[in-house]
């Protein structure tokens, strides 16, 4: 059983929409189905340009070395994966300033080899991205709703508010004129 302080993995998928001159994360999670096997693992990622089919090879991570491996990303991508350890999981890097030219197809490769008793067990995995690169950045939908809920509540209070006052008016001004009658 897992206790409140063992790790776990979760494979999620990538972000896909970036906004140009903006840093974005790739993100490249690949879990292994068990934790006590050791193992040992490179990712690399390759970039189709949008409308190409050229695949260009970006980027190699080996334990503890990163290396950018195409003129176009120089200086513009980080590794953001797994660190202190060759047993790499998470395979994300961060393109520190996002272009237009960005827009393609990402696809990050897990090289993976499990030292098992019985001998080593190699392991590819692929994960793709397709990434989406905008002007300036659009709001999210749940941001959207919530300030037109805050819009909505806040009117329904200030109509709840006025027909509370308009009840209190009435109604003192009755006792008023009851109290009025029955003096005269």
């Amino acid at each position: 059983t897992a206790g409140w302080c063992d790790a776990s993995c979760a494979e999620v998928d990538s972000m896909t929409e970036a906004v140009v001159g903006k840093e974005f994360l790739l993100g490249c999670i690949s879990c292994k189905k068990r934790e006590e096997v050791i193992g040992a693992a490179t990712v690399d990622w390759h970039f189709t340009p949008a409308g190409g089919n050229d695949s260009f090879h970006i980027f190699h991570y080996e334990y503890p070395r990163s290396t950018i491996l195409h003129e176009d990303f120089d200086s513009r991508l980080e590794w953001r994966g797994t660190k202190g350890t060759e047993d790499l999981q998470i395979g994300a890097i961060a393109n520190l300033n996002v272009t237009f030219d960005d827009v393609g197809t990402y696809t990050c490769t897990f090289e993976r080899t499990l030292f098992l008793p019985f001998g080593d067990e190699h392991v590819t995995i692929k994960k793709t991205v397709e990434l989406i690169v905008l002007a300036e950045e659009k709001p999210e939908l749940t941001a959207v709703i919530s300030e037109i809920m805050m819009y909505v509540t806040i009117v329904g209070l200030q109509l709840w508010l006025i027909a509370v006052l308009i009840y209190c008016y009435k109604k003192i001004s009755a006792e008023n004129e009851a109290r009025e009658a029955r003096k005269a």
